[in-house]
């Protein structure tokens, strides 16, 4: 993955993004009251390699001037049918309201549909505010099942044919 959105490059993550990507979701949980959990919920994030590309998922980092100011990820679940999880979606507040993160969810969706994935699964928390409603006014539906601890929130948005042939471009 290697796109723009204004004058924000979205990339592959790589090894030397690892402390970055992780000290921009600690940052932005802390910014929430929430804490950073690198033996739980955020062990992914420092095990990249085994929990995202070795999985058939992908992990991306968003630079601004050479800085790391956001991330996005997935991987395939057991959770549905053909599932997939959306995590690590997160910004720094300075670049939040550009639209991002509506662009940064919409791409993820387009790569989840390519692959054949056929439902997106994505667990939150409600004081990150920001989030819920992008997710609510993107098509994702509260469901049961919240797996991770910090989080009291789960959606989930099926990907039908029509979805996909629209992504897709057929």
């Amino acid at each position: 993955m290697k796109n723009y959105y204004q004058d924000f490059l979205i990339r592959d993550w790589v090894e030397s993004d690892r402390t970055r990507a992780a000290e921009v979701i600690s940052y932005v949980l802390s910014e929430y009251g929430l804490g950073w959990e690198p033996k739980g919920a955020d062990r992914d994030v420092l095990h990249v390699e085994e929990c995202y590309l070795a999985t058939g998922g992908e992990f991306w980092v968003i630079e601004h001037q050479s800085q790391l100011v956001g991330t996005g990820a997935y991987y395939p679940i057991h959770r549905g049918e053909k599932a997939v999880e959306i995590r690590k979606m997160y910004l720094l507040p300075s670049i939040r309201g550009l639209g991002l993160g509506k662009y940064l969810l919409q791409q993820l969706e387009a790569a989840i549909a390519r692959r054949g994935f056929q439902q997106i699964w994505i667990e939150t928390a409600s004081v990150l505010v920001e989030a819920v409603k992008l997710y609510e006014s993107n098509g994702y539906t509260p469901a049961t099942g919240v797996e991770t601890t910090r989080c009291d929130r789960v959606y989930v948005k099926s990907l039908v044919n029509g979805y996909w042939s629209m992504v897709i471009g057929q």
